[in-house]
């Protein structure tokens, strides 16, 4: 079991999958998000992930003009898991307790779009838009 919190921990999750692949998104929607230069996030099937606690601060603003919703906790403003498409959800990394885990950067994706002043370093594969298995 892998258990997450925001930053003020008013909010709280678990997921009762094998969390290890991170993907570091560097499009300009996730850079305007996260205030950086975008975000690291494990993808996970929606049927294994849980809300422990918190609901009620959970708040969520779409894109108008795009296919985007963002989650963030209404009392610390922390990034949330977002479920982006009807299977899984995109949790952010950082928010996951790695204590017990075995997380590694699997790939950076939407490079196609990074910041100018973004410098990816590492051997991770690189991919132009989303993920290409």
């Amino acid at each position: 079991m892998t258990v997450g919190n925001c930053n003020c921990g008013a909010v709280s999750f678990e997921i009762s999958a094998d969390v290890k692949d991170v993907y570091a998104c560097h499009c300009s929607i996730c850079r305007r998000w996260t205030g950086a230069n975008g975000v690291a996030v494990v993808i996970v099937p929606k049927q294994k992930f849980r809300w422990l606690k918190g609901k009620e601060h959970i708040s969520e603003w779409s894109k108008p003009d795009a296919d985007w919703v963002s989650c963030f906790c209404s009392v610390c403003g922390s990034s949330l898991p977002v479920a982006n498409d009807a299977e899984s959800l995109a949790v952010p990394a950082g928010l996951i307790d790695d204590s017990n885990q075995t997380l590694r950067l699997a790939a950076h994706v939407w490079v196609g779009s990074k910041a100018s002043w973004d410098e990816i370093a590492g051997t991770c594969p690189q991919y132009q838009t989303a993920f290409e298995p």
